[in-house]
């Protein structure tokens, strides 16, 4: 087993197809052990085919999907409060015009 191999035994990869599967380039997430932790990638079709296959990849179940879309929307419309949210609301209260 090479040493590449062996460091990567034991963790499972993750995709998510985001674009159209059959298109030239492939939109897709890709996680590794944890499928809420994902990189956003993009692949010429063959490349993505490839990727997958050398990274003996499994899709995200609908659950696992389902969360991540939960995460994020928490991330871009939810009311628990963010730096950038408290400095804009900050900002508001400064501006008497």
């Amino acid at each position: 087993m090479s040493d590449f191999t062996s460091l990567n035994a034991g963790f499972t990869k993750y995709i998510r197809v985001t674009g159209d599967r059959h298109a030239k380039f492939v939109e897709f997430d890709f996680a590794i052990n944890d499928p809420t932790l994902f990189v956003e990638l993009v692949l010429p079709q063959q490349a993505f085919v490839d990727f997958c296959q050398i990274n003996q990849v499994v899709e995200m179940t609908e659950q696992q999907q389902q969360l991540n879309d939960a995460l994020e929307d928490k991330w871009r419309y939810g009311i628990e409060p963010t730096l950038v949210r408290q400095a804009r609301y900050h900002s508001d209260q400064d501006d008497h015009s």
